[in-house]
């Protein structure tokens, strides 16, 4: 299936290229996300008058995610405090929810999806360091530090 995508998608292009997906990712997910179009002579139309409109509102979320990124770095360092044993692990774990919780006390603007763990909720205390997609070009690293009660 061939679209034109609408913004920017990590791998697959940028705002007007036309991209060939998999018929359920473009049906169940770029189409009703508003993320692409199908790929017609109508479509390719209405796009081309479009475009404008389009980059201008893509450009004003990289300036809003580049500044939302240098707020979180601002913050330095988050501390969670967490109940654990003697050995350092914590009973329970400290998951995007209590990243997104702590780091919204400490001032900053994210939301739990913005948030990559990929090894894991953190199981034990140390210092850890979060990687937060806040847009496809703009990804900003949180140093998050759990510490016993």
């Amino acid at each position: 299936m061939e679209v034109i995508l609408l913004e920017k998608i990590g791998k697959l292009g940028g705002i007007g290229d036309r991209a060939n997906v998999k018929a359920g990712f473009g049906r169940n997910y770029l189409i009703p996300q508003g993320k692409a179009v199908f790929a017609t002579e109508a479509n390719s139309a209405a796009f081309e008058l479009r475009r404008a409109e389009l980059e201008a509102n893509a450009a004003d979320k990289l300036v809003r995610a580049e500044g939302r990124a240098k707020l979180l770095e601002g913050l330095g360092a988050i501390t969670i405090t967490a109940i654990a044993g003697d050995e350092g692990k914590l009973f329970g774990s400290v998951g995007v929810r209590e990243l997104e919780e702590a780091i919204a006390a400490a001032g900053g603007d994210i939301n739990k999806s913005e948030i990559n763990m990929p090894e894991g909720p953190i199981r034990f205390v140390g210092e850890f360091t979060v990687e937060c997609q806040l847009h496809v070009d703009v990804v900003q690293n949180i140093s998050i530090i759990v510490e016993a009660e």
